[in-house]
């Protein structure tokens, strides 16, 4: 009989910590013909419970797929709660994993990248990515809300929303919908504080608006990511909430 594994002890979860998970690069084929960088990381050992296809903040501000809270989602979530994490380079965004094809064109030709970045969730098989939801992060929020109503999409999640480029139409065909939506907005945030969020929100029967006491608009700090981890489990892997702040190392 095999000795069983003894685990030495356990280390705490810090911002540079990268848990064990299958993670492979991605090219994602847009309709108009560019090709986008991206990576998927899923459970190493398991299949996933859940899917998050993220969008990040402008480009044109330094928004990336590493921009750092979509980094961590990807280097713990796997591990922590069975989430598959699915991030890319928008159109003209380059980042540590390379450069994606075309050129930044204000939410309007990025239309194409949401729409590939989610069939390539739908399609996946090595594994099939079940439960798809969107995760925007500031432009990536606006994104979400104008081009991520999707009937393969469950809901959507968005961080920091500027509302800068979408509006009240595309609230309102998210409230029709009727799907899950969840802002958490920074008490502190740049573009959009709490108060003003759910009168914009109010649209959206069906919008949660969390505002989150003490953030700001980059969600700089170890506190300030863990609650965002928190709640995007939550609502998409609820039995991993809350998540752990140490993993076991041998």
């Amino acid at each position: 009989m095999a000795p069983e594994h003894v685990w030495q002890g356990e280390q705490a979860i810090r911002a540079g910590t990268v848990l064990p998970a299958r993670r492979s690069p991605l090219t994602l084929h847009t309709a108009d013909g560019l090709s986008l960088v991206g990576e998927i990381a899923v459970p190493e050992d398991r299949p996933p419970v859940a899917t998050l296809v993220t969008l990040h903040p402008l480009p044109t501000h330094g928004g990336f797929m590493d921009s750092h809270v979509i980094r961590k989602a990807s280097y713990r979530l796997p591990a922590l709660a069975g989430v598959a994490v699915l991030r890319f380079n928008t159109r003209g965004t380059s980042s540590p994993h390379g450069t994606s094809g075309g050129m930044f064109d204000n939410a309007v030709g990025e239309r194409y990248d949401v729409a590939a970045a989610i069939e390539a969730a739908e399609f996946a098989d090595d594994p099939p990515l079940p439960h798809r939801w969107l995760l925007g992060w500031s432009f990536g929020t606006d994104l979400a809300l104008m081009h991520g109503l999707d009937p393969s999409i469950e809901g959507a999640i968005l961080l920091s929303p500027p509302l800068r480029f979408a509006t009240d139409e595309h609230l309102d065909a998210w409230a029709a919908s009727g799907k899950p939506v969840l802002a958490l907005v920074p008490e502190f945030d740049d573009y959009l504080r709490p108060e003003q969020a759910r009168r914009r929100f109010a649209r959206i029967p069906q919008a949660e608006v969390v505002g989150v006491d003490g953030a700001k608009h980059l969600w700089v700090g170890e506190p300030a990511v863990r609650r965002v981890l928190n709640e995007i489990v939550k609502r998409v892997a609820p039995d991993a909430y809350p998540l752990p702040t140490e993993w076991p190392v041998s």
